[in-house]
This record gives structure tokens, C-alpha cells and sequence, in this order.
């Protein structure tokens, strides 16, 4: 079988927290460098370019407290940085990370991969690895924060006004959506993504049945139709316990082997295409260890191995020769 081609690795950190319920994870992307994402996926054998922070000025302007009006227009700012940053590095055939960042990054990162997809005529597919649905709009939200909200506005819900205007408006397709890993979800959000078709996987059925079969189901669709997949890894998916470091915990969250698994199963898949990292906020987190685990959960993602999969599938058939 001839070698999978090695993706070249576009980096751009997303230094923002304005959709957030709580300040901090606008250090996320600086404590990823400093836990080693570029150096450790380098290590697998990929060309990795870091692009530095995507208008970093922007996002450390804004006032605090600051009005609801104030944390849009910084985060629909960052989304068109972000759409345009997509859009350029899927075309010069690059796989792009976004790294952040509260999770309302995702609206300009998946708006972008989505413009790209549509483009080559490639079905999109969006794996939301998170405890929350992040399907709420500003009719449903009980707090107002934007990040509860991307999945919501990318996939065309109507509630929001004209102030939420722009390319990610309704392009994604909601039945194309596995929400991954999810235990906090609001009774409205709940009926929309029933409404909508989103298959929302949920803690209990991972319990139940398990990754592996999850994950088969999931990634089987994707490559059925040759699509392109978009994980989006909010920290709060794994456990507390072993991820503190974020800042809508919720216990009872993916282990880590479940996580790794998870990584593991769509790096063989062979459909990743493009990837965000978000809401790690260090100044939760313990010692760095969430910081640490999303690392190596990426590095799971791009190929890392405890042993050579051949050698784990195959090289048992035979009895060892008696000395």
C-alpha cells in the first residue's frame, strides 16, 4: 500500500476570550507553544509553519468589562481574520490548526473551511468534540456568550439579527454534525439539535457502546463520500480530573484513553483536514497538565503511536521461537 502524502501544518494561534463566560483562554494559544505543539508535531515528520497569533491587537483591545456589542465585534473580527486565514491555507494544500481561543474562533475557522470545501465540490463533516452542544442563539442563551453559539449561526439557525451578518451564516449542514462527548446541554439547544438532525453523541452512549464503535459509524460516513473532516477539540470534553484547565468544566468527561482512542481511530481514518483546538485557559489549569494533554492528544491525532500498527496487528501470528 503506497504511503499517505504528510500534510504540510499551517499553525495559527487565536488570542481571544471576548465569547467567553470567564477571562483566560486568550493565553491558550502562547501555553500550547510553550507545552510544545509545534516541536512535538515536528517530531512526527510534519513541516510545521506557525503563523503567529491572527490579530492579536485586536483581541487585547477590548475593554473590561465589556458591553455584548463590544465582545461581537471582536469576535466577528477575529472570524473574518480567521475565514480568510482558513480559506488561503486549504488552497495552497496545507492543513490548517487553529489554536485558541474561546470557541467562538470556530464561526470564521469552519466558515472558511467550508467556503474551501464548497469550492472543490468536497462534502464537509464537523466533529464537535465538547461537553456542550454550542447550539444555543441569543433567543436561548441564559448568559449571552457567544461561544455557546457557533454551531448555532454556522448552521443557519435564524434567531440572529443582521449585527451577526457574514460568510459564516448558514454553511454548514447540520445532519453532517456529530456533537462528541456531550453531558451539559440546555433544554431549548436540546430541541434544536433534535430539530436539526445533529447527531449528538453523548456521554451515555459512549458508555454504553464505546469509541470504537462510535467512532467507526462516524468516520465511515465521512469517508463513504471522500468528505472532509473538521474536528473541533474544546478541552471541556475530557475529564476535569485529568484536564482542569478550562473554564465551563463539567465531570464525568471522556478518560484519557477514551480521548486518545477517539484521536487515535480518525488519524487512521485518513479524513482529517482541518482542526481547532480551544478554550484551554491556563490560568485554571494545574501546572500545565491540560496543556500537556492537548498536545498529546494532537499528537495522537497526527500519528503517534505506541507501537507500529503493523507490527501491534500482525507481527503476533506466528508463536515465538523457544530459546
Amino acid at each position: 500500500m503506497p504511503k499517505a502524502s504528510v500534510p504540510n501544518i499551517a499553525l495559527f494561534g487565536i488570542a481571544t476570550d471576548a465569547g467567553a463566560s470567564c477571562r483566560g483562554c486568550g493565553m491558550g494559544p502562547e501555553a500550547m507553544r510553550v507545552a510544545g505543539l509545534p516541536d512535538t508535531l515536528a517530531a512526527l515528520g510534519l513541516a510545521v509553519t506557525d503563523h503567529g497569533d491572527l490579530d492579536p491587537e485586536t483581541a487585547a483591545a477590548m475593554p473590561s468589562p465589556a458591553s455584548a456589542d463590544a465582545r461581537r465585534a471582536v469576535v466577528l473580527g477575529l472570524a473574518a481574520r480567521s475565514h480568510q486565514a482558513a480559506v488561503s491555507s486549504l488552497t495552497q494544500g496545507n492543513l490548517p490548526i487553529f489554536v485558541g481561543g474561546d470557541h467562538s474562533l470556530s464561526i470564521g475557522t469552519l466558515a472558511g473551511v467550508a467556503e474551501h470545501c464548497r469550492s472543490i465540490n468536497k462534502p464537509l463533516f464537523v466533529l464537535w468534540v465538547d461537553a456542550h452542544g454550542d447550539f444555543n442563539t441569543p433567543a436561548s442563551s441564559e448568559t449571552g456568550n457567544i461561544h455557546g453559539m457557533p454551531l448555532a449561526l454556522l448552521c443557519g439557525e435564524p434567531d440572529f439579527d443582521s449585527a451577526f451578518d457574514g460568510p459564516w451564516r448558514n454553511v454548514v449542514d447540520p445532519r453532517n454534525v456529530t456533537v462528541y462527548g456531550a453531558r451539559s446541554i440546555d433544554r431549548p439547544e436540546r430541541q434544536l439539535l433534535e430539530r436539526r438532525g445533529v447527531d449528538v453523541i453523548d456521554m451515555r452512549r459512549i458508555d454504553e457502546m464505546g469509541v470504537v464503535a462510535l467512532m467507526r459509524t462516524v468516520l465511515a460516513r465521512v469517508k463513504a463520500v471522500g468528505g472532509h473532516l473538521h474536528v473541533s477539540l474544546d478541552v471541556d470534553a475530557v475529564d476535569p480530573a485529568i484536564a482542569p484547565g478550562a473554564g465551563t468544566p463539567v465531570a464525568g468527561g471522556l478518560t484519557f484513553r477514551e480521548a486518545h482512542l477517539t484521536m487515535e481511530m480518525i488519524h487512521d481514518s485518513g479524513t482529517l483536514g482541518s482542526l481547532d483546538i480551544v478554550e484551554l485557559n491556563p490560568y485554571l489549569d494545574h501546572a500545565g497538565m491540560s496543556a500537556r494533554l492537548l498536545v498529546d492528544l494532537a499528537a495522537s491525532l497526527f500519528g503517534r503511536q505506541i507501537m507500529p500498527r503493523q507490527t501491534a496487528q500482525e507481527g503476533i501470528s506466528e508463536a515465538p521461537t523457544a530459546v
